[in-house]
């Protein structure tokens, strides 16, 4: 048996915030959403053209202490075509929380605390 990764799911205090975010930070944006009519959750699916991987951005009503999304060492990593530009921009949004330049590649963080490592394109 094969499985094929196709989300995963992280859980946001503030999805208007997070969507902004991942928006300028990555260019994902929301492919779907869904939940019930009183309003109690919603799960939104993000995504771009470059993969067909999405994050599952959960909300639920009322929830005002942070997730235990999984920690630093549970992230995502994305692959960007220029890195200069990247870091420029992460720089400027002030999310860049670690850098390792011996590896060429940095992490950024979500509104939630969410780590992202940024790495050049492969060769």
């Amino acid at each position: 048996m094969k499985g094929k990764c196709v989300h995963r799911c992280t859980h946001v205090l503030d999805l208007d915030k997070t969507l902004d975010f991942y928006e300028r930070a990555l260019g994902l944006t929301e492919t779907r959403r869904m939940g019930p009519d009183d309003g109690s959750w919603i799960i939104v699916f993000i995504s771009n053209d470059t993969t067909p991987f999405e994050i599952e951005l959960t909300w639920n009503e009322g929830r005002t202490e942070p997730y235990d999304n999984g920690g630093r060492d549970t992230h995502l990593a994305f692959r960007v075509p220029d890195m200069q530009a990247a870091r420029k921009l992460h720089d400027e949004m002030g999310c860049v929380v670690h850098d390792n330049p011996t590896m060429g590649l940095y992490f950024i963080a979500d509104p939630d605390g969410c780590w992202l490592e940024i790495l050049p394109l492969e060769d």
